[in-house]
């Protein structure tokens, strides 16, 4: 099995509190993910806070329009630092996310590390080449852009 990985930063001009308390609310997902993927949870929130052994269920359209059943698990929680979620049900094979976040002078360093795996062995790798690499960039960008929309730009001091 291929493993790839997924790094992305960003700074924004909040708190870790604030950005703890934005990124650790399950409900805010759906907020940051763009809206042709017509993401929706499905399991009951409770408006808490995320914790270890959570399973959050999701319907998204990820490509072409179809459906696909999403469960994801949040794994570790060490609040208000990081947490990572897998995915136990979904179109990947191996799912990881892991959410950091860092103080630093005037906001919050964001930091998202994914791994992931797709089925199908080559047939795999040749859809992570040609559409699912350029979807999860897509992905992250619609997030970004929401993400200064919602919070503001960062400016270096």
């Amino acid at each position: 099995m291929k493993i790839y990985t997924l790094h992305k930063e960003q700074e924004l001009p909040i708190t870790i509190d604030e950005a703890w308390k934005f990124f650790s609310a399950a409900s805010n997902l759906s907020k940051i993910t763009p809206p042709e993927m017509k993401f929706v949870i499905r399991t009951k929130l409770e408006g808490g806070p995320i914790y270890s052994g959570m399973k959050i269920e999701y319907t998204v359209r990820p490509l072409l329009g179809i459906p696909m059943h999403w469960v994801t698990e949040i794994l570790k929680v060490n609040a208000p630092i990081s947490f990572t979620d897998t995915q136990t049900k979904g179109p990947y094979t191996l799912w990881e996310h892991t959410h950091r976040f860092e103080r630093i002078p005037g906001g919050v360093r964001m930091t998202d590390d994914v791994k992931y795996a797709l089925p199908l062995g080559v047939l795999g790798s040749i859809m992570r080449e040609l559409v699912v690499k350029q979807k999860l960039e897509k992905i992250f960008e619609f997030r970004e852009k929401t993400l200064i929309n919602l919070f503001g730009e960062y400016k270096t001091h």
